[in-house]
Formats: structure tokens, C-alpha cells, sequence
């Protein structure tokens, strides 16, 4: 007895097996046309600053114009993540009134050095 559904296209032989299913074929299988299949994938991009610590007292004590110290001074590079992982430094630069980061060294995840552009 074989049973066919033809709305999932799948067939089953008498011993409940399912046939061996052809594979599709794959034009441009080499790694550089691969790399088209990612390029519409989101990710998130983070910028940090810089870093403090301060207690609930002082977050409560926050308003409009405060001014919160960070452990970096003015003109220090800046960390550039790609979903929390830190891929590249770079500097902070305003274009057209707005701010922006020019990437200066690249972070390579392999061995963790940053290699200079």
C-alpha cells in the first residue's frame, strides 16, 4: 500500500520507508555567490561610547541636561559590535549635523589582534 499527499509532495513506499529524494541542483556553488543568499540579513550594530558603573540612586537622580562620566576620554576610539561582538575601533565624526564612526582598525576574531586600515 502506498500512500501519496500531494500537497507536501511526499511519498511513502509499503515498509513506511521514504524514498530517496533527489537533490536539488546548486548553480554557482562557489563560496563567493554564496555570500548573496546573507547580503538581505539584519543585524544589529552597536557603537559603545564608553562604560560606568553608578547606583540605582544616582539613575533615579538622572534628568534632562545631566551629564554622565564615562571611563574614556574625549577623542579615545570608540568599539564597533555587530551583535555584541566587537568587530572594529574607530572614531567619532559628524557628517551633515549628524554622528557617524570611521573605522579605523579592524578586530580579527581569530587571534583577537585589530589589524590597522
Amino acid at each position: 500500500m502506498e500512500n501519496l499527499d500531494l500537497e507536501n509532495k511526499v511519498l511513502v513506499g509499503e515498509g513506511g520507508e521514504t524514498p530517496p529524494q533527489e537533490l536539488p541542483e546548486v548553480q554557482g556553488s562557489a563560496p563567493s555567490n554564496n555570500i548573496d543568499l546573507l547580503l538581505d540579513v539584519s543585524m544589529r550594530v552597536t557603537v559603545e561610547l564608553g562604560r560606568t558603573r553608578m547606583q540605582l540612586a544616582q539613575i533615579l537622580e538622572l534628568q534632562h541636561g545631566s551629564v554622565v562620566e564615562l571611563d574614556r576620554l574625549a577623542g579615545d576610539p570608540v568599539d564597533v559590535f555587530v551583535n555584541d561582538c566587537m568587530v572594529a575601533h574607530g572614531e567619532v565624526v559628524v557628517v551633515d549635523d549628524k554622528f557617524g564612526v570611521r573605522i579605523t582598525e579592524m578586530v580579527s576574531a581569530k587571534n583577537g589582534k585589530a589589524a590597522a586600515s
